[in-house]
């Protein structure tokens, strides 16, 4: 009877332990169950319905706090900018935006810097910050990243400023000069003189506002829908007759040479206007009885075969510090010399978009005092018209940081003269 009572006994025990063991493990599970966890806005009971699809399309960072500042929802965007660490909110400031929200109801919004997560250089992330109460205990923090905005921004702004100054110099000297004019009247010579120079400022005038729209359009312009195979004796010949009377001005042979019959996929006026601004750079910085050669010749690439297109001038170099700004717009290596020639500092920028924009790159070559080679690579036509098809990061980045190297010219066999 004993036994009997015994094995009951410890029969109800094992039952009342069984029992808070269950409890326990479903009290667990609950509390896991609503810990957030590191997904793309993963689904949870306790967000209105419908507002979990609607996060998920948002292009903005998304977090959703609960009434004692935990994370119930974040996005995969919102951990990558640092704004959740440890199932935290981890920005203070926009922490204290969801508590002074969650207290009166009223959405705020602010824009923030924020240090770029591992780079240790002191960068700064650009953000915008809205808060708004979402149901009766939730907050939603909604972040948006600026940093390429406001860069792309201040690009802009640069860019106006330079194009007012570079205007003001040529607008305000034909101001003078046709007061120059009329005060000269009585005197032909004054007369004469003055419109010559009223000329040359609007020729500069001129040559600026061109070069204005073709950056503009080879910045804008997809060169791919119009390609086609051009010819690079063509395009050769077309830029040594463009510089060809400001060349014999200063008796400066120009000679091509290098593999002949090789054609390049593009669009043959960005090409053609390329080309055409190295062979006048070369002339414009090369002294008087000096030779500009062009050579062409075609090199294999991973991607497929490139035709090389050099300039080589004997002109006065260019030094290193110049070498990492040079395809920057406006810069110029000489301002006094591209006041004489007419120079708008715009030429090597647009060389750098088409050779970008065609899938090639330019380079350059140059020491002080022995002259300068720039390198114009590009896609044969037909070899590799796929590459042409991929774009590396321009500036609205200016940066304009070009490959130095050797001077390819020494190789090219000795070129001819052209007619």
């Amino acid at each position: 009877m004993d036994v009997n009572a015994a094995v009951a006994a410890a029969a109800a025990i094992a039952g009342v332990l069984t029992g808070v063991i269950a409890m326990l493990a479903f009290r667990f599970s609950e509390r896991e169950q609503k810990r957030p966890t590191r997904t793309s806005l993963h689904t949870d009971p306790v967000l209105p319905p419908g507002v979990d699809t609607v996060l998920s399309v948002l292009r903005s960072s998304a977090v959703v706090l609960d009434e004692g500042d935990g994370v119930v929802k974040a996005s995969s965007a919102a951990y990558s900018l640092g704004l959740v660490r440890g199932g935290k909110l981890a920005i203070e400031p926009m922490l204290q935006m969801a508590r002074d929200t969650r207290r009166d109801g009223e959405i705020r919004q602010v824009e923030l810097d924020l240090p770029r997560r591992g780079t240790g250089r002191g960068e700064a992330l650009a953000v915008s910050a809205r808060v708004a109460p979402l149901g009766s205990r939730l907050v939603l923090l909604l972040v948006e990243d600026l940093t390429e905005a406001r860069r792309i921004e201040a690009v802009r702004r640069d860019f106006v400023a330079n194009v007012s100054h570079e205007l003001k110099t040529p607008v305000g000297a034909l101001s003078l000069l046709s007061e120059a004019v009329m005060g000269a009247s009585d005197d032909p010579e004054a007369v004469e003189r003055f419109a010559g120079r009223m000329q040359i400022e609007a020729t500069r005038l001129t040559n600026l506002v061109q070069e204005l729209i073709d950056l503009s359009r080879v910045q804008n312009d997809d060169p791919l829908e119009d390609a086609e195979p051009v010819r690079v004796d063509e395009l050769v010949a077309e830029a040594v007759d463009r510089c060809r009377h400001q060349a014999g001005s200063k008796q400066i042979t120009i000679a091509a040479g290098g593999t002949a019959a090789l054609k390049v996929w593009g669009h043959r006026g960005q090409l053609a206007a390329a080309l055409g601004n190295l062979v006048e750079n070369a002339v414009n910085y090369s002294p008087a009885r000096t030779r500009v050669g062009i050579a062409a010749r075609r090199v294999s690439a991973p991607g497929g075969e490139l035709i090389e297109i050099s300039v080589t001038d004997q002109g006065i170099g260019i030094s290193d510090k110049d070498k990492e700004r040079i395809f920057e717009r406006f810069y110029r290596v000489d301002p006094a010399r591209s006041r004489q020639t007419g120079g708008t500092g715009l030429g090597l920028a647009i060389v750098k978009h088409v050779a970008a924009s065609h899938g090639g790159q330019v380079t350059v070559w140059s020491s002080e005092g022995q002259g300068s080679t720039f390198t114009l690579r590009l896609p044969e036509a037909g070899a590799s018209r796929d590459r042409a098809t991929h774009h590396p990061d321009l500036d609205d980045d200016e940066d304009g940081q070009p490959h130095t190297e050797s001077s390819p010219y020494a190789s090219h066999p000795a070129p001819e003269v052209l007619p």
